[in-house]
Parts: structure tokens; C-alpha cells; sequence
């Protein structure tokens, strides 16, 4: 495993620059030249002994019967990029990218894109159109580069703000938004496609776990108010016995909070909601725990899933919390190729919904079999909502439900 990382270094380091190379990657070819047939139970023990090229040469040509060793084949076919029929086309995406906006994503959802195209056997073409900001001058300029270089199909991780932009200027072709969500949007064209979560659904999911009074704790940021405002609209259509709403602000520098818990017999029985950031959430949490508030739940949309959880909270101060998660559909085959590429699709949704775009849009191209079972209605991408809670160790899915 470890040389199979070092070979992909190069990949990755391509993955970075701002036009990954056209040169068509390497096929590989394995011939059979064994004599005797192989079972599965013979092909399980060449896995066992390191024989990764015997085995791949047999399951090549005989028919495997058993999931993992078919799991494993895909797995190192697409590491090795062996050469099977496949799509005979070139598939050609596009990646728009306003790095001073987005960050660390200007890269990771690059990866995203590429680690999905390792595992088909296809040629295919990634290339980066960085943009300094989301003026309108940027974006006119990048959309004229990507039609002049024949691109039909982009990806733009963008804010709100340079979603909208681009969407007025509407562009012949077809664009997918990995971070934002139809509703937050105004859009008509058929064109345009989102993959934002909606956070609305998790925390109506959420609220059914509820009980009064309900404790908000939130920030300036944006994503904290828009979820405080979905909150607080759906605190309103609740019916519990004696319905109370208690809100808190938490300023950035803060990590004292006994001026607020400290003997506050309000919060007795009530569930704590957590718009704030990981960091934040699980000082908060320790705190609760500090002051013997006397709760029932804690709850929080996509924001505070992730693993770090576990080494920023003990167990007592996480032991009734519920988290919403739309990440419910990866294959190990993505998830290994993105490790390797030192990427995260299991926890960072805006990476997954990345990888469900591309999927998509070569779904669109080629004919072939989405790999993610997530509809796509009305152009915006449907995540079902598991209610998971972070245990000792792991996460224990609570609750899962079908897009709303």
C-alpha cells in the first residue's frame, strides 16, 4: 500500500495545479499465462500472500462470486488504472474555483473530482480555472476560458453570492454547485444543478427529538444564522407542553460560559441546539457537563460531524447528543482512492457532494450507472438524513429517513 502512495504522489501533485496534464494516464495490462484455473478461494489466497498481480490476472478473466474479492478488484483496478473497454470518449470537466473564497476547497474538491475519474476506465481531462474573487468580471472571464477550451461540464464550489452572479450570466453550459442548495437560490434554468445540504430538513429531523424549552447557542457567521433563523421558524410550528425558547450568543473569543449556566435552573430538561462550529460546540458541551445542567438533549446539523468529536469531548459531556448527516453513500473503492490523495469524502460533505456532481455529470455523458443512489429532483441533489450519535467510539446511526 505504502508504494501504491508513493506511485500516486505524482497524481496528486497534478491534482494541484491549475490544469492537470492532458496526457493520457498509463493502462495497465495484465495477461493470465497460468494454466490452471483459480476459484475464489484460490484468488483469496493470493491476496493473502501479497500476489496482487496473480490475483488481478485472474479475476480479470474468471468470474469472482464473492463481494470482497470483487470489492478488492475494483479497488486495485482502478489504483493501477488497468485497461478494460470502458468509455470510449474523452470525458472533460471543468473545475471553477474562487480560491481567496473558498479556501482549502479549491484543492480538496479538485481531488474529489480526480479521485472519482481514477476509478473509471476512461480518459479524461480536469482542468482548474482559478478565479481571485467572484466579481462578475472574474466569472465572464473564467466561463469564456472554459467554452473556448470545450468544456460542457463544470464544477464551481462557490458562495451564495458567486452562485448567483453566475447564474445571471447564465452560460451555455452545464454547471453544478457543490455548496450551496436550491432553496437559498434563485434559479430557473435547467442548466444549473445544486448539491448544498439542506439544513432545514436536519433540523426539522432534529426538532422531533426535542423538548422545551429549547436552547439555541449560535454566532455571527453566516451558516449560524441562517440556522438559528430555521430554528426559530420551526420552533414555531412545534407543539410541545409549556414551549419556551432561550437563545445565547456566543462570541468568538468567549470560553467561559458559567455567567450563563452557572445555577440557570431555565435549562432544566430542555434541549440544547448547537449552530456553532466544532471547537466552540464542544466547549459548550463540556461546560454543560461543568455546571450540571440539567438537560435532556443536544442537538446539531451537519456541521458538528465529524471524527475529531471524539478527542474534543469526553464521552459524558456527548452522551445525548444527535447530529443530522447527509453522508449516507460511499463506495470503499472512492473512499480509498481519496485517502490516498489525502482526501475526505466520509466527513466533509461539501467534498462528497463534489464527488456526487462528477458523478453525475458522467452519468450524463457516457451513459453509464450512477455510482451514488442519491436522486437528484428539480436539479438539487435529495441527501436522505441518518440521526447519528457519537458513541464511545463511533458513530450509532439513531434514525434514517428518506429525503424530505
Amino acid at each position: 500500500m505504502k508504494l501504491l502512495f508513493i506511485l500516486l504522489v505524482p497524481l496528486w501533485l497534478f491534482a494541484q495545479s491549475s490544469k492537470i496534464s492532458n496526457i493520457p494516464l498509463p493502462r495497465v495490462y495484465i495477461q493470465n499465462l497460468d494454466i490452471y484455473p483459480c476459484d475464489d478461494a484460490c484468488m483469496e489466497e493470493m491476496l493473502e500472500h501479497g500476489q496482487i498481480f496473480s490475483f488481478l490476472a485472474h479475476a480479470d478473466y474468471g468470474e469472482i462470486h464473492d463481494d470482497a474479492l470483487a470489492q478488492n478488484r475494483l479497488i486495485y483496478a482502478s489504483l493501477l488504472h488497468l485497461g478494460t473497454s470502458g468509455f470510449g470518449g474523452e470525458f472533460k470537466i471543468a473545475m471553477l474555483l474562487p480560491y481567496k473564497k473558498i479556501g482549502k476547497y479549491a484543492a480538496s474538491t479538485t481531488n474529489s473530482a480526480f479521485a472519482y475519474m481514477l476509478t473509471k476506465n476512461s480518459d479524461f481531462q480536469i482542468s482548474s480555472f482559478k478565479i481571485e474573487d467572484e466579481t462578475p468580471e472574474d466569472i465572464y472571464s473564467a466561463l469564456e476560458n472554459i467554452t473556448e477550451e470545450g468544456f460542457s461540464f463544470v464544477i464551481a464550489p462557490m458562495t451564495l453570492t458567486g452562485a448567483q452572479t453566475l447564474i445571471d450570466i447564465n452560460p451555455n453550459l452545464h454547471v453544478y454547485f457543490p455548496t450551496v442548495n436550491r432553496q437559498d437560490i434563485n434559479a430557473t434554468a435547467n442548466n444549473f444543478y445544486f448539491g448544498g445540504i439542506d439544513y432545514r430538513a436536519q433540523t426539522e429531523a432534529l426538532l422531533e427529538h426535542a423538548s422545551s424549552p429549547i436552547i439555541i447557542f449560535y454566532n455571527q457567521s453566516r451558516v449560524s444564522q441562517k440556522l438559528r433563523q430555521y430554528d426559530i421558524e420551526l420552533y414555531a410550528q412545534l407543539e410541545l407542553p409549556n414551549k419556551r425558547l432561550i437563545e445565547y450568543e456566543i462570541k468568538k473569543h468567549t470560553s467561559n460560559l458559567a455567567h450563563i449556566l452557572k445555577n440557570n435552573r431555565r435549562l432544566n430538561g430542555g434541549s440544547v441546539i448547537l449552530n456553532t462550529p466544532l471547537i466552540k460546540s464542544s466547549m459548550i458541551m463540556s461546560q454543560l457537563t461543568l455546571h450540571d445542567s440539567n438537560v435532556s438533549t443536544i442537538l446539531s446539523t451537519q456541521i458538528n460531524y465529524d471524527p475529531l468529536i471524539f478527542s474534543t469531548t469526553q464521552y459524558r459531556d456527548r452522551k445525548e447528543l444527535y447530529i443530522a448527516n447527509s453522508i449516507a453513500h460511499n463506495s470503499a473503492i472512492l473512499d480509498e482512492t481519496n485517502r490516498l490523495l489525502g482526501n475526505d469524502i466520509s466527513y466533509d460533505w461539501i467534498n462528497y457532494s463534489t464527488s456526487i456532481g462528477v458523478d453525475f455529470f458522467y452519468n450524463l455523458m457516457t451513459g453509464e450507472p450512477r455510482d451514488y443512489p442519491v436522486a437528484i429532483q428539480n436539479n438539487q441533489v435529495q441527501y436522505p438524513i441518518e440521526i447519528v450519535n457519537p458513541g464511545l467510539s463511533k458513530f450509532t446511526n439513531i434514525l434514517r429517513q428518506e429525503a424530505f
